[in-house]
Order: C-alpha cells, then sequence, then structure tokens
C-alpha cells in the first residue's frame, strides 16, 4: 500500500509542478494585453479627434495602421492564452484523474479493513482468535494487529475524506480554468471583428489619398520643412553644448562671451550602461519609427527621415525624463511646439510637441522627473522623442526598455 501511495504522489508532483509556470504566463500575457488594450484607446480617441478636426488622411492612416498592429498583437497574445488553457486543462485532467485513482484504491483498502472488522466484530470471536494462537508470540501479534485494526480504519477514513475534498477542490479549479478560456476565445472573435473593421477603414483612407495625391505632395513638402528645421535646430543646441574648443567665444550673432562646460564623460558612461533600461518618457503606442519610411500609398515616395520616434498618448500626458541630466534648452518649433533638449554628458534626449514646461535651462533633472505636458496639434496628441549620441541621431526603441 505505501509503495502504490508513494507512485501516486510523485505523479501528482511531476503534474503539479507546471501549475507555478502556467499562472506567471498568464499573469505575464495579461499584463501585455492590458498594456495592447490601452493602446488601442489612446489610438481610438486620437483617430477619433483626428477626423473631428479634419486632419490630413495620412496622419489618420498612421493611427489607424498603429491601431491595426497593436490590435494582430492583441490577437496574437490571445492565442498564446488560449494554447496555455488548453495545455494546463490537459495537465489538470491528468491530475484529476490521478487523484481519482487513488481515491479508488484508498476506499478499496478501506473496504477491506471494514470487512475484516465485520468478521471479527464479536468480542468473544476475537478472544478466541488470541487464545488459539500456536505460541505466546503469535498471541501478541494477533492482539497488536486487532488493537491497531480500528486505528488503522480511522487513519483511512481520514485520508479518504481528504482525497475527496482534494478532488472536488481540483475539480472547481478545472471548471473555472474552462471558463476563462472561453472568456479569451469570445474575446479573441470581438477583437477579429474590430481588426476587420479597422482594415476596412484603411482601405478607404487609402482610396482617399490616392484621389488626393496634389494636396498630399503639399502637405509632405510643409512637413519636410518642419522636419529639416528641427533638425537644424537640434544639430545647432548639440554643437554649441559639445565643442569645446569654442569655449569663451562669442556664439554668432550675440556679443555676450559664453562660458560652457565641460563634457561629464562619467555621466555619459552611466547613461550608456543603461542602453535598453532606460525608462520610456511616457506610455503609449510608438506610430511612427526611427528611420526612412516609404508613403503607403505612393511606394516609391519617401517620407521625412524620423530621427526619433512619435508616441501617441493621451491629451495632457506628464512626459518624463529618461536619464539624470542637465537641461541645455527650451525651444519652440514650427509643428512640434515647445521642446526640451537635456544633456547627459555627450549624449541627448530630446522632448518635443510638448504644451506646457516644468523645467528652465540649467536645471538638473533626474530620471523619472517631469520635464512638461504633451500637447494636441490638429487633433493629435503626440510626443516626438529623440536621442543622440555626441551629434549622431540614435533609434530610441533600441535604448528604452522592451
Amino acid at each position: 500500500m505505501r509503495r502504490v501511495t508513494g507512485i501516486f504522489i510523485l505523479i501528482l508532483a511531476a503534474l503539479a509542478w507546471q501549475c507555478p509556470a502556467f499562472s506567471q504566463d498568464i499573469k505575464s500575457q495579461e499584463a501585455r494585453k492590458a498594456r495592447l488594450q490601452k493602446e488601442i484607446a489612446i489610438l481610438d480617441r486620437q483617430i477619433k479627434s483626428n477626423a473631428a478636426k479634419s486632419a490630413n488622411a495620412l496622419s489618420r492612416l498612421t493611427l489607424i495602421s498603429g491601431k491595426v498592429d497593436s490590435r494582430k498583437r492583441l490577437i496574437a497574445e490571445s492565442d498564446r492564452e488560449i494554447s496555455e488553457y488548453a495545455d494546463s486543462i490537459r495537465v489538470k485532467e491528468k491530475q484529476i484523474k490521478a487523484i481519482g485513482d487513488r481515491l479508488d484504491t484508498l476506499s478499496a483498502h478501506y473496504a477491506r479493513l471494514v470487512r475484516g472488522a465485520y468478521v471479527n466484530r464479536s468480542a468473544k470471536v476475537w478472544y478466541m482468535y488470541i487464545l488459539a494462537s500456536d505460541n505466546i508470540g503469535q498471541a501478541f501479534r494477533r492482539y497488536g494487529y486487532l488493537r491497531n485494526l480500528s486505528a488503522q480504519m480511522n487513519v483511512q477514513a481520514s485520508k479518504i475524506i481528504e482525497t475527496k475534498a482534494e478532488l472536488e477542490k481540483e475539480s472547481e479549479a478545472l471548471s473555472t480554468m474552462k471558463k476563462k478560456a472561453e472568456a479569451v476565445r469570445t474575446q479573441r472573435m470581438t477583437e477579429m471583428s474590430k481588426l476587420q473593421a479597422e482594415e476596412r477603414d484603411s482601405r478607404n483612407l487609402v482610396s482617399q489619398l490616392k484621389r488626393n495625391k496634389k494636396k498630399y505632395q503639399q502637405d509632405l513638402s510643409r512637413k519636410q520643412r518642419e522636419v529639416d528645421a528641427l533638425n537644424r535646430e537640434i544639430e545647432r543646441l548639440i554643437r554649441e553644448a559639445t565643442e569645446d574648443k569654442d569655449s569663451g567665444k562669442s556664439r554668432k550673432g550675440s556679443s555676450k562671451t559664453v562660458k560652457r562646460q565641460p563634457v561629464d564623460y562619467t555621466l555619459a558612461k552611466k547613461f550608456e550602461t543603461n542602453k535598453g533600461k532606460l525608462p520610456w518618457p511616457a506610455e503609449g503606442p510608438v506610430v511612427d519609427h526611427f528611420g526612412q519610411r516609404f508613403h503607403p500609398v505612393y511606394t516609391n515616395l519617401k517620407l521625412p527621415f524620423n530621427n526619433g520616434v512619435t508616441i501617441a498618448l493621451p491629451p495632457g500626458t506628464e512626459v518624463k525624463a529618461v536619464f539624470d541630466g542637465e537641461v541645455k534648452q527650451i525651444v519652440v518649433m514650427p509643428g512640434y511646439n515647445k521642446c526640451v533638449l537635456v544633456q547627459h554628458g555627450n549624449y541627448f534626449s530630446f522632448y518635443c510637441k510638448l504644451g506646457t514646461v516644468s523645467v528652465k535651462s540649467g536645471d538638473k533633472v533626474k530620471t523619472g522627473q517631469t520635464v512638461g505636458t504633451v500637447d494636441t496639434i490638429g487633433g493629435e496628441t503626440l510626443l516626438h522623442f529623440q536621442i543622440w549620441s555626441g551629434r549622431s541621431p540614435q533609434d530610441p526603441e533600441k535604448w528604452l526598455r522592451p
């Protein structure tokens, strides 16, 4: 009996070790889904605001494309979650079968004890059973057996009660798991319907863009001028902050001698060490990534090169410094409103499209400190964020936490 019980214990242990991993996977998937749902909600508000203010179709298409991408990732997370539930349900069913088998074995053993007790239920029979022993040793053994029989029955009954309770608990857990899996499947169907509607909206906007090529080219030219002006201003500010050889000289157009601070390479090293671990300036979906992109309709037409990332945010969201540093300059740029440049040794972070600014030039800032709040421009609430190493723009997504 002990050997059989030991085998059951080993089986249950082998099955049960998977449960904590399953629980952790589900929790992490739920967290990712919650983040994606938040991103979709932000983009949805942006799209509605964009349409209400009759903003250009390309901006709306960019937002819808971001929403479609987030929706697809949300569906992929649901697929993974459904798969995890299916695997866990199979494990749980095996656990329940093993517990049921153990319960059957315990019940069979208990039945044998009851039959033995019934046969020897009379005190006289027990007495004669002991007296009929061949020797004193056998008499003691028979006495011990009869004395322990009642105790064994009590122990066995307790084990049966405990095992039944365990079986009920695991059965309830299985039922809950199946309900959750069904809820995820239902949610996935809803997300698929929304995705199909968003893809239709995307196709309609593409058709609209095809009919208004001339207007779009004018918008693109204006956007290119704004991007070029911003890049020239950033390069000028960084050049002024890093050119040691110019220390003590007058800035062009100014009669005032400017004493520049030496570059803090210790801070730069700390910044560099944190590559891939920097906090985001604000939490939201990235709707425009670093690098060169092409027009989604006129595919041979280049869009302005993006030296940073554009993040969609709820109106009034606080924007925070990604690392310790010093505010070098605050500027106002066409199409970008207020912008804050923070120096981190020979690295720089740049925060644009702010409505309010809560720092001033020369301020020391800490990681996570608010530098301002995002503005809503033309129906869009977007943060434009850049990271530079010296005079070279970097892909911020390689520096920020995944």
